[in-house]
């Protein structure tokens, strides 16, 4: 049965067993994921609100609390599904791809500011989500939204140096993996095909994933064609 991740789930969730078998080597303790996330609030740049950029799945389900929601562009950085996807959407057997960000170019996304009063537990709940195992780092950067305004925000980026840094980000490689890969939370391809959906509701564009995703489906098409003329044959 899919799990649908939701902040109760978030809240309950045993982070060993809920999102599937993660390496324990590769998963931060209660106690690692909280100085992570104190370490990034002594980085805050002022005391401006503290916004949010979400350029994947925390556009369609933030599942944090929110003050405002703003359509953003950050610059500097760019999607790339250059995570190794074990858990979640994939699994250590069968592997999938997971939505960061790397340097160069710009993203489009969704700029959540949170409230200040609550600002410390919903940074809780998005730091159990988003550093199970630390892949990212919780970067400080500036945001322009839709109006011009220039706001401060957190962005999850890749970090090159973590174990499940993919370099190879080809769709002809990554394509099979993400449409081949699923776990608790669902499959990679239904993520890849909620993203595009997201990005289309807003009248945001980008070109690579569009690409991704028609190479997605011509895999999926050509493999399901492929087993139904084996089963024709057999």
């Amino acid at each position: 049965m899919q799990q649908v991740l939701t902040r109760d789930f978030l809240r309950n969730a045993d982070c060993k067993t809920a999102f599937g078998t993660i390496e324990e080597s590769l998963l931060l303790t209660p106690e690692q994921r909280l100085a992570s996330l104190e370490c990034a609030l002594a980085r805050r740049p002022d005391n401006s609100p503290v916004w949010i950029f979400g350029y994947g799945s925390l556009m369609w389900n933030p599942v944090f609390e929110s003050e405002e929601v703003r359509p953003a562009t950050l610059q500097g950085w760019h999607r790339a599904f250059c995570l190794r996807l074990t858990a979640g959407r994939g699994t250590q057997l069968q592997p999938g791809r997971m939505l960061a960000l790397q340097e160069g170019g710009q993203t489009t996304g969704l700029a959540f500011r949170l409230p200040e009063d609550k600002l410390r537990e919903e940074l809780e709940l998005l730091w159990k989500r988003e550093m199970l195992t630390g892949c990212y780092l919780p970067t400080w950067c500036e945001l322009t939204l839709e109006n011009g305004q220039v706001v401060t925000a957190l962005a999850f980026v890749m970090d090159p140096q973590h174990p499940l840094f993919e370099q190879d980000t080809n769709h002809q490689v990554i394509a099979p993996l993400i449409a081949c890969a699923s776990g608790p939370l669902g499959s990679n391809a239904q993520y890849l095909f909620a993203l595009d959906n997201e990005l289309k509701n807003h009248g945001m564009q980008d070109e690579r994933i569009g690409e991704l995703v028609n190479t997605v489906r011509e895999w999926l098409q050509q493999n399901a064609t492929g087993s139904r003329g084996e089963s024709a044959s057999a």
